[in-house]
């Protein structure tokens, strides 16, 4: 692997575990932004945190590394619905309606990121 990808394998592996940390560190701030229509929105929030730091972890290892890469880019796609419930919600109070804007396209970049460790 060049040194390019090694760092960004890395990079990715940092952002999943510390964003699977902070379903424990600051629940309450997933939780706000849980659809209303997932049940059991605690443990959902916890099962999350659990396979972001799994995911983070296995992609450090090559045996690991492509079915990693696979279950980012499920996790993604299951949450994309969080994200547009975040949006929909921050535009109705008028507050962080950019940043959870951007957010959306940049799930399709996060997809074509974790592909590269395929």
């Amino acid at each position: 692997m060049l040194p390019f990808e090694q760092t960004s394998l890395y990079v990715m592996a940092i952002l999943y575990i510390f964003a699977g940390i902070c379903h424990f560190w600051k629940p309450k701030m997933f939780l706000s932004i849980t659809p209303k229509w997932v049940p059991s929105p605690a443990t959902v929030n916890i099962v999350v945190g659990i396979v972001e730091i799994a995911l983070g972890i296995a992609l450090l290892f090559e045996t690991t590394q492509s079915y990693a890469a696979i279950g980012i880019i499920a996790l993604l796609v299951a949450v994309f619905p969080a994200n547009v419930y975040h949006f929909q919600k921050a535009r109705r109070k008028g507050k962080m309606v950019i940043p959870t804007l951007i957010r959306l396209p940049m799930q399709v970049l996060l997809i074509l990121w974790a592909r590269t460790f395929i």
